[in-house]
């Protein structure tokens, strides 16, 4: 019997999770990693829809209406993407090299990483806010031997070279830049593409920062297998269909625009729909969930949590289904969404290292406070940080992935690092650093905090998630974090850290509101003890809260006490 193709292998696995979208239970019962030694998605995947897929690839929003949109076809990116490919090839780009990758939501940012995937290079996606000194690092550490930037952005590089000649090749993108090339002479290239040999499923393909909220954003390694292969449970989680119309708000340069703005809708066979950085307020996405025919749709809580406050209106005509990740939901955002569009809001959860590892699925009604359940393909554990063992249900534990069938996703490990990936993968488990426990009924998880996020107070463990949930569910909060701070007895107390919501003052009055609802809803134990309002809380270009900045601020002027909610001074 032949040996099926790794197209075919690939295909096979994805389809079995198309039939069962909304049959969790019987996905995870069938679903088998495709186990690939050579596999190259871009000429393997990509190109095979390109020349039997006539739909429209990607979408980018226009200015001023529908009519402004730019439109592309599979076989557009395809054969654009093998005259770059051909481009940087005679610029030297080879096999393994890598290359910084600091693009807005252009074309030029899936023209060029479908073309680094066909040369087998490696890509370092980068936000365009990165500042110098986040690039000198990433230049350093992730060895970078090409950059494809903006080239309104070229005079952050000269700021980091100081005079010097680079070590690297610039490319600059949209307009000339000194002493740079100009990306617009790929445009001549042949627009047939021959690899130079194999793309082995262990290659490394993409070299992605973490978001550094508590430490040095560390450097993980993702293979042609682990993100492209990887994505297929992502595509189960958001429910993505061929022919849909998707839209992740994500910026590039962020893990989570190659999850949900590059392979799950492309692995589903739909179009990626992608909004320009200044269309990105709340009205603007509204707006375009209901012009464009949207039918998925993914953000983070703190865009839900925005277009909740702007008011959601009448719900997207299209829009089937509605996903977030990043951070856990909080319960009043996920009912808010089903009494006004009629939608569950289903929340979702992975991290850098590896793809989507939990999530409510399509077909089934979520739990609010709940991430949902272990997705196709991933064997959860909960385990006791300090001892090893698995927890009972209804016990927090570290979430952690069974490694006796390793999903396809997890990564290569952390470059430069080989401790810090001996520590992660140690005991045959990848080990997240975050805190879950699991429901003794239905098997639903709920996640908790990172671990170094939780704290003790007066002898009981605090979860700052918990307390949150809490606080934004009072209407006068926008967004709400909870750090602790140092306390004489009790060794810590929570404070929170509050944005109020529009017409709501940062008062005395308000401040009591607020901690006067936490004391009835949270046990005593758990009780804010102190509340201060701030304009807005620091936040990651990925959308996640800085605590570590939060917990280093000195007392502001707009802090207040639990007992009477007066300023102190």
């Amino acid at each position: 019997m032949t040996r099926p193709t790794p197209t075919e292998e690939f295909m096979a696995a994805r389809d079995l999770l198309l039939r069962h979208r909304t049959d969790l239970d019987r996905a995870v019962a069938e679903f088998r990693w495709p186990r690939l030694t050579e596999f190259n998605w871009a000429l393997d995947w990509f190109d095979t829809l390109a020349a039997t897929r006539s739909g429209t690839a990607l979408r980018i929003v226009g200015a001023d209406g529908p009519d402004t949109d730019r439109h592309f076809s599979f076989a557009d990116l395809s054969r654009r993407s093998a005259q770059v490919a051909n481009w940087l090839r005679s610029l030297g780009v080879r096999r393994g090299e890598p290359l910084l990758l600091m693009l807005g939501n252009r074309a030029e940012v899936w023209e060029t990483t479908l073309a680094a995937i066909k040369l087998g290079a490696v890509v370092i996606p980068t936000y365009t806010t990165a500042t110098p000194t986040e690039l000198a690092d990433r230049l350093d550490r992730g060895g970078v031997r090409y950059v494809v930037a903006e080239a309104a952005l070229a005079g952050r590089f000269t700021e980091v070279t100081r005079g010097t000649s680079p070590r690297w090749t610039p490319i600059a993108v949209g307009g000339p830049a000194e002493g740079w090339v100009p990306y617009e002479l790929s445009e001549g290239a042949d627009t047939a593409f021959t690899p130079d040999g194999p793309t082995h499923a262990d290659d490394p393909l993409f070299r992605y920062f973490t978001s550094g909220t508590t430490s040095r954003p560390k450097l993980v390694e993702h293979s042609h297998v682990s993100y492209p292969v990887g994505h297929l449970s992502g595509m189960y989680w958001n429910g993505v269909q061929p022919g849909d119309v998707h839209l992740n708000i994500s910026a590039p340069g962020w893990a989570k625009h190659a999850w949900s703005s590059f392979f799950v809708p492309w692995n589903a066979e739909a179009t990626v729909l992608a909004l320009p950085a200044d269309r990105t307020t709340p009205g603007d996405i509204l707006d375009v969930l209901r012009s464009r025919e949207v039918t998925t749709f993914c953000a983070p809580p703190t865009v839900w949590r925005a277009m909740a406050t702007h008011g959601l209106g009448p719900r997207p005509p299209a829009l089937r289904e509605a996903t977030a990740a990043g951070e856990p939901l909080e319960p009043a955002l996920i009912d808010l969404v089903a009494r006004e569009w009629g939608l569950p809001l289903r929340d979702g959860y992975g991290q850098t290292e590896t793809t989507a590892q939990v999530g409510n699925p399509p077909g089934r009604t979520p739990t609010p406070g709940s991430m949902g359940y272990a997705l196709p393909g991933h064997r959860i554990a909960l385990i006791d940080p300090e001892t090893g063992e698995h927890v009972p249900d209804g016990s927090p534990g570290e979430l952690c992935l069974d490694l006796i069938e390793p999903p396809a996703g997890l990564m290569s490990g952390y470059v430069g690092d080989e401790a810090r990936t001996a520590r992660a993968l140690a005991g045959g488990y990848f080990h997240t650093g975050d805190l879950a426990l699991r429901d003794a009924e239905d098997g639903s998880l709920t996640y908790l905090a990172r671990a170094d996020d939780m704290f003790k107070s007066f002898d009981h463990r605090i979860s700052p998630r918990e307390l949150e949930h809490v606080l934004l569910g009072d209407p006068a909060v926008a967004d709400a974090a909870v750090v602790p701070v140092p306390h004489p007895v009790g060794l810590w107390i929570p404070k929170a850290y509050v944005v109020t919501a529009p017409g709501h003052a940062g008062d005395a009055a308000t401040a009591d509101r607020v901690l006067t609802r936490a004391r009835t809803e949270l046990p005593p134990e758990k009780r804010v003890w102190l509340l201060e309002f701030t304009h807005r809380l620091p936040r990651t270009a990925s959308g996640k809260v800085r605590r570590a900045e939060l917990r280093e601020r000195k007392p502001g002027t707009q802090e207040y006490s639990v007992d009477h909610a007066l300023p102190r001074s």
